[in-house]
């Protein structure tokens, strides 16, 4: 039987949401979307900068997750910029490091006018293969290679790239939409040459500047499937990201399990949407944005009817207005909001509303000194989010409080 390519999502919350202007998470906050994407199913999480030295502890935190198998099957994957220096110093600083996406820009508009003559489309492919060939000497269990701005590339140019790219080692490419600038015609026909010249599977990062992202990033990825390649879709919860953000997380989902003539296409069978409502309320919550009331499978109008025609037709069959079911998507239980007495775990905590607070989560210490620790962490935990901790973050703490002080360590 002929292989089946199949859809795969790669989310970059951690590293392309977090990069969205005036907002951003903290390392905690960050670690807390991992498990809930390793949780959901997603492939891969790009969760963050192995040169950024506040992520260093972060990093290598996260990877020692890795190693417990607590995040698992997740694959966790670093960005670079495709420099040989660059990939030596990420494995100095992160020596568990073992997926990266190397990046580097490809269109003339950025050739000409960012590196301002220090690089032409020669040196760029040198540079990428050198990083890519240092990546390898290092033990990489995975490499991508990322033409930024791959829309506005010439194809023939974005083709030689991508070839240079596979020679020197390279898992997979990263097609940029990076100003968002594609249609689903138009990504539809690049990625096709460009999956077929090349032969290896495509990571498809779209941008939403036209309001296009999640049909772009659908297109590209049949694109990549009809050529017989394995695609990755980039996704960011609640759509966060650069300017008008990236693709939204669940709308992607949705869109290839539900979207008329996607039937035929066969997304990652460990997806699991139940987890939606709870990633995407928290990522909500850790962003401080709101989650838009008519954002798909999510939004407060996600399943409101409000109209006769409609609220009658819903009634009498959800088929009739509703493509697919809110229960899918981990919605249904009551939002509860506690009007009475609430004892809550802050900064300047005492210990004993910190045991009252554990006790409500079934948590046991196993005696004084135990409990002293974990509230000197939930109190740094505190500081670090400067908001209250959910649940799963004190659930976390409590759990993993070697990892937990890691996190929340940084020194300039």
């Amino acid at each position: 039987m002929a292989y089946q390519p199949k859809i795969y999502i790669l989310d970059v919350t951690n590293r392309d949401g977090v990069q969205t202007s005036r907002i951003c998470l903290s390392k905690l906050q960050k670690t807390m979307i991992n498990l809930y994407l390793n949780e959901m199913g997603v492939s891969q999480s790009e969760f963050g900068f192995p040169l950024t030295h506040h992520e260093t502890n972060y990093l290598n935190a996260n990877l020692e997750l890795v190693k417990k198998g607590v995040l698992s099957p997740i694959r966790l994957s670093g960005w670079l910029r495709a420099t040989k220096a660059d990939v030596k110093n990420a494995f100095k600083l992160v020596p568990q490091l073992k997926f990266l996406n190397l990046s580097i820009s490809t269109s003339n508009q950025m050739i000409v006018h960012k590196f301002k003559g220090k690089l032409d489309q020669e040196t760029v492919i040198n540079e990428m293969v050198e990083s890519v060939q240092e990546a390898r000497k290092m033990n990489a269990e995975g490499i991508g290679v990322n033409a930024e701005d791959a829309s506005r590339t010439e194809i023939d140019y974005l083709i030689k790239f991508a070839v240079k790219a596979k020679e020197a080692g390279a898992d997979k490419i990263r097609y940029c939409d990076t100003l968002g600038c594609d249609t689903p015609f138009s990504i539809y026909q690049r990625i096709k040459l460009l999956a077929e010249a090349v032969k290896l599977p495509i990571e498809v990062h779209c941008h939403n500047d036209l309001g296009l992202v999640v049909a772009n990033s659908i297109a590209g990825a049949r694109a990549a499937n009809d050529s017989g390649m394995d695609a990755y879709i980039n996704t960011c919860v609640n759509g966060m990201g650069e300017r008008a953000g990236n693709a939204d997380l669940v709308s992607v989902i949705l869109a290839c399990k539900y979207g008329n003539s996607m039937q035929d296409y066969h997304l990652d069978e460990r997806i699991n949407l139940k987890t939606s409502w709870k990633i995407c309320k928290y990522a909500s919550y850790a962003f401080g944005v709101p989650i838009p009331i008519n954002q798909p499978g999510i939004g407060a109008n996600a399943f409101a009817h409000e109209s006769g025609i409609h609220a009658d037709g819903a009634l009498k069959d959800r088929r009739n207005y509703e493509l697919y079911d809110y229960e899918e998507l981990g919605r249904g239980e009551p939002e509860i909001i506690e009007t009475g007495r609430k004892i809550t775990a802050g900064e300047y905590s005492g210990i004993k509303g910190f045991r009252n607070v554990y006790e409500k989560l079934e948590v046991v210490f196993k005696d004084d000194a135990q409990a002293t620790r974990i509230l000197e962490l939930v109190r740094y935990a505190n500081v670090h989010n400067q908001k209250p901790l959910v649940d799963d973050e004190l659930q976390f703490i409590a759990t993993h409080p070697d990892i937990a002080e890691k996190i929340f360590t940084m020194a300039p």
